[in-house]
């Protein structure tokens, strides 16, 4: 096991909004045995025990417990072919539903067409869950990189679809049954327990992709439309790496990929979101960028902060003109733009860096979360 002193790295500048505890968090987890690195990013925020908005690089250990039960959590970003042109906002709105509950279709099907094996958790493939996922129609507001644009074979008239959720309870039961025998603990790269992770791990990636891909489906279906996957990524989980010659595991905790094209970084639903190229010294970064805007305020404060300045249908249509579609009370403020940080700090603070470049913004036109009051 590797005994160097881990290197700490946090990419922010004055003008992110980084709590000092989540700044703790980081440094703490990098003390952990067999660390070689540990990122912040400018979305990095406190989380149960180890921070959200980070990447950590470790050497002959691994720490499921760092990427929490929701293994495979990511964005995939789909191209329809519906015309912007064309869109009709309230109308749709009122049409999509039922995103939350499961599926009538063949699961066993699109669990076969994406190499899967059947699970307990099969009959909630397709939902988006609760918290912070969502699956939002986006219209392009502006291309910064025609080029790289045009590589994604995108239209500026066509309307695009994100989506964000994970590995729903498929997940929760793999950190489960890990935690009820290690605890918060890792374990060595070489053990049977870490490749019987792993190799669960790996599945639940799978089946996160393919829940994102089916909620794609089913949101696209419900407006008469077709739609094409562009790009797809995790940002909670751990992958293998070469790093000056050694293989090294990389723990994804709220942190996008990097080494696999361009990607999404989403802003706060009621904010755009952006569709970036990473580019610079990626290794140096773990490999990971920012996955969104983080968390200003926890789930608590936000409902006691926001119930005080916004009614509920206030916060149903964004100042951009967006619909929210969530008729859980609760979640509406816990989830409202103003509990998140500035995406647009987020986003300078990454091209600052080097990390990226902007291709284009999207604007948000409609965001699903729950038709369900609970």
């Amino acid at each position: 096991m590797n005994s160097e002193k881990p290197n700490i790295r946090l990419i922010a500048s004055g003008k992110d909004w980084i709590e000092g505890a989540a700044v703790d968090q980081l440094k703490r987890t990098a003390e952990l045995p067999g660390m070689r690195l540990a990122v912040g990013f400018p979305d990095l925020h406190p989380g149960k025990g180890h921070p959200v908005g980070a990447a950590f690089v470790s050497s002959g250990t691994i720490y499921p417990y760092l990427i929490g039960n929701d293994i495979g959590c990511g964005m995939g970003f789909w191209q329809t072919d519906l015309l912007r042109r064309k869109a009709k906002l309230d109308r749709w709105a009122g049409r999509l539903s039922d995103l939350e509950n499961p599926w009538e279709g063949d699961v066993g099907e699109w669990l076969q067409r994406a190499e899967l094996p059947t699970t307990h958790s099969d009959h909630s493939l397709g939902t988006i869950g609760g918290g912070n996922h969502f699956a939002e129609l986006q219209a392009v507001e502006k291309v910064e990189d025609e080029t790289e644009f045009a590589k994604l074979n995108l239209s500026k008239e066509k309307l695009m679809l994100l989506v964000h959720s994970g590995s729903r309870g498929l997940g929760e039961s793999i950190l489960r049954a890990y935690v009820d025998q290690h605890r918060d603990a890792g374990v060595a790269v070489e053990s049977t327990d870490a490749k019987d992770y792993l190799q669960k791990h790996d599945e639940a990636v799978r089946w996160a992709k393919a829940n994102r891909s089916l909620i794609a489906h089913r949101f696209a279906s419900v407006l008469n439309a077709a739609c094409e996957n562009v790009v797809d990524g995790s940002h909670n989980s751990i992958t293998r790496h070469e790093l000056a010659g050694e293989t090294v595991w990389l723990h994804r905790k709220g942190a996008a990929p990097a080494e696999t094209g361009p990607m999404i970084i989403p802003g706060s639903r009621g904010t755009v979101s952006y569709l970036v190229l990473p580019t610079g010294d990626l290794p140096a970064a773990a490999w990971s960028l920012a996955h969104g805007a983080g968390r200003k305020w926890t789930r608590s404060e936000s409902k006691s902060r926001i119930r005080d300045r916004y009614r509920p249908d206030e916060l149903s249509q964004t100042e951009l003109g967006s619909r929210v579609i969530c008729e859980n009370r609760d979640l509406l403020y816990e989830e409202a733009p103003d509990a998140y940080k500035k995406i647009e700090v987020v986003i300078k603070t990454l091209v600052d860096e080097g990390l990226i470049r902007v291709i284009a913004s999207l604007r948000p036109l409609i965001t699903y979360k729950t038709r369900s009051s609970r």
